[in-house]
């Protein structure tokens, strides 16, 4: 994964290898891993972020002899990308669905993003996690306009043994969720995992039926889910549904396909919003906890 951010690293900390690092050579180094980085599908504000504060590190600095320059600069990357997104208050989903059951009442997640991204399939890795933790959960089918998206999920239900709430297509989304979270309530079950539709063709359309699901459904946490190999375009999406959901936080999936590995960095840096999961493959088990220091050492394993 992330191999073309990875080349970029590594080949701007083997350019700096002067101890002193001029501003022309620093220029010309920085405009080259300006453009990598604008290619490995970084947002160009982010981009613009690290190597601002790369320079401002870098810039006319004279390394002591006894210092590395390589490891210097791979310090100077780290504290940036880390900045960019360890500094967000990532929500322990299951510590907050545990503390919620001591209440009683049911646990309810929606799920936003546009049709193609995998929202589906990550709701069932999703609720396959949750088993595995020993939750009762339910789901909720809310798209009820994209053909096939109740069968879909009702066949994710029937592997999975879990309950699914749905109703016929055309009905209303926001009620089929207020179903759900009802049978959950009156059946004593632990968490509601409500599907929704992503029909950017009739945004304005969308983005009100999402924010209606919202008020009705009440979701204890809204969890936005792009596609790691949409690059800029899942950036674009992100900040669309941040604007009308304020959601908490993002999955994204098909991460084990993405060589180029701008999304995680982008999405966390425009939307001021954690990355929560990363969909890593195509089995219900592939859904793991996205740790910022596991994926600065990935990036940073060849540099």
């Amino acid at each position: 994964m992330f191999d073309r951010i990875k080349a970029a690293l590594s080949s701007l900390t083997a350019g700096l290898t002067q101890r002193t690092l001029g501003d022309e050579e620093l220029d010309e180094l920085l405009g080259q891993f300006e453009v990598s980085l604008l290619e490995s599908d970084v947002a160009r504000e982010v981009v613009a972020n690290i190597v601002s504060k790369l320079k401002e590190d870098l810039a006319g600095l004279r390394i002591h002899r006894s210092v590395d320059s390589r490891s210097y600069v791979r310090i100077k990357l780290s504290e940036s990308i880390h900045a960019l997104i360890a500094n967000k208050a990532t929500p322990n989903v299951l510590e907050l669905i545990k503390s919620k059951r001591s209440s009683g009442e049911p646990f309810v997640i929606v799920f936003l993003g546009i049709n193609g991204t995998g929202k589906t399939t990550t709701i069932a890795k999703f609720a396959q996690m949750l088993k595995n933790h020993g939750y009762s959960v339910v789901l909720a089918c809310a798209d009820t306009h994209r053909a096939g998206a109740i069968e879909q999920l009702a066949e994710h239900a029937s592997r999975l043994s879990v309950k699914i709430v749905s109703q016929k297509y055309g009905a209303d989304p926001a009620a089929v969720a207020r179903d759900a979270v009802l049978h959950a309530r009156t059946q004593h079950l632990d968490v509601v995992l409500v599907d929704t539709a992503g029909r950017m063709q009739t945004y304005r359309n969308l983005m009100e039926e999402m924010s209606k699901i919202i008020r009705v459904a009440k979701p204890d946490l809204k969890i936005f889910v792009g596609d790691a190999l949409a690059g800029n375009d899942a950036v674009s999406q992100a900040k669309e549904f941040l604007s009308f959901t304020d959601f908490d936080g993002a999955i994204l999936t098909k991460s084990d396909a993405d060589v180029k590995g701008g999304a995680a960095l982008s999405i966390a840096y425009a939307t001021g919003k954690p990355i929560l999961f990363l969909g890593v493959g195509q089995t219900y088990q592939d859904l793991v906890p996205f740790d910022p220091d596991v994926f600065l050492d990935s990036l940073f394993s060849e540099a």
